[in-house]
């Protein structure tokens, strides 16, 4: 097993990273104040790993709270099941709320420990990779609007974030590749030599090598940490764990939430905002070119929907949580390794990206 920390002063927490880590009792106690647990799961995880959970868990009281799977469900409505669950039983300010399930039922669990009589705590348990290397570490919670994702929430840390590489057996492929867009995403950002270790070893993460699926977390998490103890509410540097995101969630919003997995419209952002980059002067076409063939190596979409149109990418865009004053700012690549989040790009060039032809330029790569 390894351990991470991160470091937010009284807020801060660990990171466990390891295989079957979800049996070892040691874990969770330290970080469980009272004798009441809501475990907050959904129908696709609670028949994989809930008794698992339970059996861990055995001397607490323990409530079940089974939402339904999707980011379709990612709404008040949902949310709303949980604080009716947590009444219901009678839980007080002791209690202690546990995500069980992937980036969707993270965020929702941790809003709703966010709000519920004023705060209660919770423990993530992430059983996908995306949640795993991204959505689990910093303490972004919330849920989508109609208008635009995750727009509604709040920043509030766990008490510990406990990851069981076990659980990504049984993780369907397209998640896993999912979950892969997020983890490319900090070699582009920050750690160039990091993306260099990913060209050379990402078929024994597709294979769910264990050595190397420790080592994709651990890094990924290390990346996070860092930039999250540096800017804990995302007013500065941690904007750039963003690249890819504005484009994508216009992607995710237009096509409605849950037709294209997060870490898939991610992808397909990551490319448009290379391009960009790229057409700035401030990568060169080998260095986009080297982004894109990574993503496709990890089976990833890597052309924006050809509905979309320029209008319609912009129209979501500026209902975007990192723009000021009604200027899209956009994370974009100084360099492989070096991302930068600016709105000083001339709107010719944002136009040019959103209208380029993705299929030609991937195709001839």
């Amino acid at each position: 097993m390894r351990t991470l920390n991160v470091d937010l002063a009284e807020r801060s927490y660990p990171i466990y990273i390891g295989n079957d880590v979800l049996k070892q009792a040691q874990l969770f106690t330290p970080h469980i104040v009272g004798r009441s647990v809501a475990i907050v799961t959904n129908t696709t995880v609670a028949p994989l790993y809930l008794q698992q959970l339970r059996d861990t868990l055995q001397g607490y009281e323990i409530t079940e709270i089974i939402l339904p799977d999707g980011e379709s469900y990612k709404n008040w409505e949902t949310l709303q099941l949980i604080f009716d669950a947590l009444l219901r039983d009678k839980h007080d300010r002791k209690t202690t709320l546990i995500a069980l399930g992937g980036g969707v039922i993270g965020d929702m669990t941790g809003f709703a420990a966010s709000c519920y009589q004023r705060g209660v705590n919770f423990i993530q348990v992430p059983t996908t990779l995306l949640s795993q290397v991204d959505s689990s570490v910093g303490g972004k919670t919330g849920i989508n609007h109609p208008l635009g994702k995750n727009m509604v929430g709040a920043f509030y840390q766990p008490q510990a974030v406990i990851i069981d590489t076990a659980t990504l057996h049984t993780l369907p492929p397209r998640e896993l590749s999912a979950g892969l867009a997020e983890v490319i995403k900090y070699g582009l950002i920050c750690d160039e030599p990091f993306l260099t270790w990913l060209e050379e070893h990402i078929e024994q993460i597709q294979a769910l090598d264990p050595q190397a699926l420790i080592e994709t977390i651990e890094r990924s998490c290390a990346a996070k940490a860092q930039v999250v103890s540096a800017d804990e509410r995302e007013s500065g540097v941690r904007a750039t764990l963003n690249l890819g995101h504005t484009f994508g969630h216009a992607i995710e919003t237009e096509q409605g939430y849950g037709a294209w997995l997060h870490g898939e419209a991610v992808a397909a952002g990551t490319v448009m905002a290379l391009e960009m980059s790229r057409q700035l002067g401030w990568i060169t076409t080998e260095q986009r070119d080297r982004g894109i063939r990574l993503l496709v190596q990890a089976k990833l979409p890597v052309i924006a929907p050809q509905d979309m149109s320029a209008e319609t990418f912009l129209s979501h865009m500026v209902v975007d949580k990192k723009n000021i004053n009604g200027h899209i700012r956009l994370v974009l690549l100084r360099d492989l390794g070096n991302a930068v989040i600016t709105a000083d790009y001339p709107a010719q060039i944002l136009h040019d990206v959103l209208v380029a032809d993705y299929t030609t330029l991937t195709n001839s790569i």
